[in-house]
């Protein structure tokens, strides 16, 4: 399996976000890279370094204003006098008034919540991310001999919409693949099986019927992001039937969530896409810090292979999935699992 991660990855380092009125460490930490790598060498994969693709295929999914933003906002928020990081204190009711002038004023705008600081080299880090993604995309899209490839993303990507980071995430990578595969295929579906819901991936294509989404995730209800994912949101416009969330409740295991995965096997078969993105977050883990589900190391390589036996050329890329005692087994159990599904 053709897999791809850039060393510039690991210089995003976000350090604290708010919880429940308290600052806490980000556990989007570049440890997790380290860690999934070595995942990669067990199963003796060995990452290229992707090339630099520049910003076109970033600009079909992320507005000129955002990636503009993101590129000079620590600058122009220190040279206003703004501390080494870059963290939102106010946020407008609505996004429709005029853009706005000042590095704090646009930084509300952007950043969704606390858990996306901007620091001198996150710009770097996630443009790194990205080309992962496309590079992945574009091994699965233009090789004919090509029907998966793995993209090592971080930081992660599911929680950024076109215009607003959030969730740790600053470029939408799935989205971004997405975008990728449809140069050659008709129709592509994603498919996101991380802890939490996708809400930017279901941003990006809320009004689209070229794009399927299917989203598997603890429910928001009582998770985050709370506002999204719940199983009545079904798209607007020509997407109208083209948005499908299956929330779990929290503490589902194996079971569960592999019966909700045959619900979003059959969605995408009635879809009949000619490629897939799987937004593989690992997160759903029984071991992972964040604790909403409790999928085992086996139960990783049961829905491997039930997405692999789904047949499309797929382009997996990273979403979540954060340090814990299992996060290197349940990718090799994962990537493992597709591979011998697919031979």
């Amino acid at each position: 399996m053709h897999a791809y991660f850039s060393p510039d990855q690991m210089l995003h380092h976000g350090q604290t976000f708010m919880v429940g009125g308290e600052r806490k460490p980000i556990p989007e930490v570049p440890e997790r890279a380290e860690i999934l790598n070595s995942a990669l060498g067990k199963l003796g994969i060995i990452p290229q370094n992707p090339a630099d693709f520049g910003l076109a295929p970033i600009a079909q999914v992320h507005s000129p204003e955002y990636l503009r933003f993101l590129e000079n906002i620590h600058h122009n928020w220190r040279a206003a006098g703004g501390a080494e990081i870059v963290v939102p204190h106010i946020h407008p009711f609505d996004r429709t008034g005029p853009y706005p002038q000042t590095p704090a004023a646009q930084a509300g705008f952007h950043l969704g919540d606390t858990s996306c600081p901007v620091s001198a080299t996150t710009w770097q880090s996630a443009r790194s991310s990205a080309n992962c993604a496309v590079a992945a995309a574009r091994h699965v899209r233009d090789d004919n001999n090509a029907d998966c490839a793995y993209a090592l993303c971080r930081p992660p990507g599911h929680h950024a919409s076109r215009d607003i980071a959030g969730g740790f995430c600053y470029l939408n990578n799935s989205a971004i693949a997405a975008r990728q595969l449809r140069e050659q295929f008709g129709r592509v579906a994603i498919l996101d099986i991380d802890l939490h819901h996708g809400n930017g991936t279901q941003h990006i294509f809320y009004d689209c019927d070229d794009v399927l989404t299917v989203s598997i995730h603890a429910d928001p209800a009582q998770f985050y992001p709370f506002y999204w994912g719940h199983a009545q949101e079904r798209g607007t416009g020509r997407g109208l039937g083209y948005n499908h969330n299956i929330p779990l409740p929290l503490g589902s295991g194996d079971d569960v969530f592999l019966s909700a995965l045959d619900r979003a096997t059959d969605i995408i078969h009635h879809y009949a896409p000619g490629a897939l993105v799987l937004a593989c977050g690992l997160d759903a883990s029984r071991d992972d810090p964040f604790g909403g589900l409790t999928v085992s190391t086996g139960g990783f390589g049961k829905i491997a292979r039930k997405i692999s036996l789904i047949g499309l050329p797929t382009v997996i890329v990273q979403e979540g999935g954060y340090v814990s005692p299992t996060l290197a087994d349940n990718l090799v159990q994962f990537l493992g699992s597709f591979a011998e599904a697919r031979s």
